[in-house]
């Protein structure tokens, strides 16, 4: 009998273990991340890996930073972020974080899964003043603050007069584009003026006439229009330093094109919406 009951008991355990087997399956998924915060882990369960890219939840990762006042607009599926020193918007669907009058790339998307606001964590991060160390092994995003605090201000990093003229070459050029072809075009405009081929500002850039008139928009006055707020948030990432190529110097749409000088004398580099950009 005695024999009989251990087995029981036995059988019992490894059954309650069987079963115990999926939950702790559902409690760690395959794209489980682990976040830390000066060595504590933040966001417990509920950090994710989605197209490769670490995404938190938005209300609990300022929380972590210190930030609880978050107002959600449920109109617009947007969150908008403020404490002394920092405002940040945050829209369901945007690849941007628009932080104190910046804009932060978040290629992959901000998204809304299950009631929460879910934000790639390296824009997120940058906005606290902070970077981000990923460690493959354990499936962990270090966050590390840095010296320079939360961000600036866009006056305080790129001013006004480069963002004018910037966002209304970029409207003017590729109103119409996905973002990407009117970064590319932001690209253009900022990697002539790194060239000592060409003027160095963005104004002198645009209104280069050294060979000619450079850009169409000159030309014909477009360059005064009023830019679209696509291509404001354009104009701010490539201030910001993101860049589809550092190598673009010159684009052109193919089907409106009246000059095939770029497509004889400079190497091609790629194609996005209805320009391609040449070296």
């Amino acid at each position: 009998m005695k024999k009989k009951t251990v087995f029981r008991i036995l059988s019992a355990l490894l059954t309650a273990a069987a079963l115990l087997l999926p939950a702790a399956a559902e409690a760690a998924p395959a794209d489980a991340v682990t976040v830390t915060l000066g060595g504590e882990v933040i966001c417990a369960g509920q950090s994710r890996l989605i197209d490769a890219s670490t995404y938190v939840p938005l209300r609990a990762f300022c929380a972590a930073m210190g930030v609880t006042d978050v107002a959600w607009d449920p109109a617009a599926a947007a969150a908008t972020v403020t404490a002394e020193g920092l405002s940040l918007y945050a829209a369901q669907g945007s690849r941007v974080l628009e932080v104190n009058g910046r804009a932060f790339y978040a290629p992959t998307g901000i998204r809304i899964e299950a009631g929460s606001m879910l934000v790639p964590i390296r824009p997120l991060a940058r906005a606290f003043g902070c970077d981000v160390v990923w460690d493959g092994g354990t499936a962990t995003a270090i966050v590390i603050p840095t010296d320079e605090g939360w961000a600036k201000t866009a006056n305080a990093v790129y001013g006004d007069t480069d963002l004018y003229w910037l966002s209304r070459i970029i409207s003017a050029e590729s109103r119409g584009e996905p973002l990407e072809g009117q970064l590319a075009v932001g690209n253009v405009v900022l990697n002539r003026v790194a060239s000592p081929q060409f003027p160095n500002s963005v104004y002198g850039v645009i209104f280069d006439t050294a060979y000619a008139i450079q850009f169409t928009p000159v030309a014909n006055g477009t360059i005064y229009d009023e830019p679209a707020p696509i291509s404001v948030l354009a104009a701010k990432l490539a201030l910001e330093g993101y860049t589809v190529s550092d190598e673009i110097l010159y684009f052109l749409n193919p089907k409106l094109s009246t000059s095939f000088w770029i497509v004889q004398n400079r190497p091609f580099r790629l194609t996005i919406g209805t320009h391609d950009f040449y070296a």
